[in-house]
C-alpha cells in the first residue's frame, strides 16, 4: 500500500487553521484522491469536528489534551483512517495553544512511522494582526510575555510559514508582513494564503507534496513558561439543544451570541484567542468565529436556512479565568436564545485551565529522544 502523506499544520488560535485544512482537504478531493483528517483539542465537543464532518470527510478527533501528550492516540486514530479508508492524503490540526511540535509531533512520526506515511514539512498558519503585534512590533498582542512566548516558538519551528487571512490586507502591507517575517525567521520558506479565496494555496500545496524530507526545526523551548503561559487562557466548550417557538434564522443567531460574548470580554478587557460557535441542524449548518483585537465578528459558514431546533457548539480560548468566562459565555447564549422565545438544554460542558504539557516522546533533529527542558 502506497505510504499517504501526512501534513501536520499548526498554528496559534485563531489562525484560520480549519478553514485553510478544509480548503486543502477540497482541493485534494478535487483532483480524485482520498483525504482524511484529525481534530484535536483539550476537551470534547469540537466545533471543528463538527464542521469538517458537515463537509463530507472522514475524520477522527483526539480529544483530552494535544497531539504531543496524547501521541499515541494520535497514531491509533492514524492508523485506523489508514489501515480502514486507505487515505491518500491525512491532515492532521493540533491544538493552537501548542508548541515544540517538531520535537514531539513530527519528529516521532518520522522516527516511528516514516515506514507507514510520508511526513510533509510542518506548517505554522499565522493571523496577520497577531504576528504584526507580537513579531514586527515586539509586542504580547493583547494577551501576556508568556502566551506571546508560545506564539513565536511555534513559528521557530516551521518549515513553512503562512501568513493566513491575507484577504484580509493590502498589497503593501502583505509585502512587508513576508519581507519581516521571513528576516525573523529566515529557516522558514514564508508565503502569503488566504483560506477564504484560496491565494498561496497552490504554491503551499507544491511546497508540502513536493520538497525532499525534511530535517524537523527543532526549538529550545523552556517548558515552565511554556506551560505558564498556556494556563494563563480559559478553555470553554459547550454543547446544547434549543427548540424556538417559531422558525428562527442560525446565522443571525450565531452573529448574536458571538457579538454579545465580543462586548461582554471588551468591558472586562480580556483578550480573546478565539472563539467559534457550530449551529447544526436538518438544513445544514452555521459558523461564526471571533478573533480577539478588534476584529469583527465574522460569519465564516452561513447555512442560508431557518430552524425552529438545533444543536450549538461553542469553543471560546480566552486570556482570562475560566469560571466567568463560563458564566459570561452562558449569559450571551441566554440572552441570544431568550430574544428569540427559545428554550435550551445543555448537554455538555467543560471549562478549565489547560494542564502542563508532557509529551510522550520528544526528538532531537537527528532522532534522538531529548527531555523537556523545565
Amino acid at each position: 500500500m502506497q505510504r499517504p502523506k501526512l501534513l501536520v499544520i499548526g498554528g496559534f488560535l485563531g489562525a484560520g487553521k480549519t478553514t485553510a485544512l478544509l480548503r486543502l482537504a477540497k482541493m485534494f478531493h478535487a483532483e480524485n484522491r482520498r483525504v482524511a483528517l484529525i481534530t484535536n483539542d483539550q476537551a470534547a465537543n469540537l466545533v471543528d469536528t463538527g464542521i469538517v464532518r458537515f463537509h463530507g470527510f472522514r475524520v477522527e478527533e483526539v480529544a483530552g489534551a494535544c497531539f504531543c501528550c496524547k501521541f499515541d492516540e494520535l497514531a491509533d486514530a492514524a492508523e485506523s483512517i489508514r489501515t480502514r479508508d486507505r487515505p491518500d492524503v491525512l491532515l492532521a490540526e493540533p491544538v493552537g495553544s501548542c508548541t515544540d511540535l517538531a520535537a514531539t509531533v513530527v519528529a516521532p512520526l518520522q522516527k516511528l512511522y516514516g515506514d507507514r506515511y510520508s511526513i510533509a514539512p510542518y506548517s505554522v498558519l499565522v493571523d496577520p494582526e497577531r504576528v504584526r503585534r507580537i513579531v514586527i512590533e515586539n509586542g504580547f498582542g493583547g494577551f501576556s510575555s508568556k502566551v506571546a512566548y508560545i506564539f513565536r516558538k511555534q513559528l521557530e519551528e516551521a518549515d513553512v510559514i503562512c501568513i493566513n487571512k491575507s484577504d484580509l490586507l493590502g498589497p503593501a502591507e502583505r509585502d512587508d508582513l513576508l519581507d519581516a517575517v521571513g528576516k525573523t525567521f529566515p529557516r522558514a520558506k514564508v508565503i502569503a494564503t488566504s483560506g477564504l479565496t484560496g491565494e498561496g494555496f497552490d504554491m503551499w500545496r507544491d511546497l508540502l507534496e513536493n520538497s525532499a524530507p525534511v530535517t524537523p526545526k527543532i526549538a529550545e523551548v523552556d517548558y515552565e513558561r511554556y506551560a505558564e503561559g498556556e494556563a494563563e487562557l480559559g478553555w470553554l466548550n459547550i454543547a446544547l439543544r434549543f427548540e424556538a417557538p417559531s422558525p428562527l434564522d442560525p446565522d443571525a443567531l450565531v452573529r448574536d451570541l458571538l457579538e454579545g460574548m465580543r462586548a461582554a470580554l471588551s468591558a472586562r478587557g480580556a483578550e480573546a484567542a478565539h472563539i467559534k460557535v457550530l449551529f447544526e441542524g436538518d438544513g445544514g449548518s452555521s459558523m461564526a468565529n471571533y478573533v480577539g483585537g478588534g476584529s469583527p465578528v465574522r460569519l465564516s459558514q452561513p447555512g442560508n436556512a431557518v430552524e425552529r431546533e438545533g444543536r450549538l457548539i461553542l469553543n471560546a480560548r480566552v486570556h482570562m479565568d475560566p469560571e466567568p468566562l463560563r458564566v459570561l459565555a452562558g449569559e450571551a447564549i441566554a440572552r441570544a436564545l431568550a430574544a428569540r422565545g427559545a428554550r435550551q438544554t445543555i448537554e455538555a460542558s467543560a471549562h478549565f485551565r489547560p494542564g502542563r504539557p508532557v509529551p510522550t516522546h520528544r526528538y532531537s533533529a537527528e532522532g534522538v529522544r531529548r527531555s523537556p527542558r523545565v
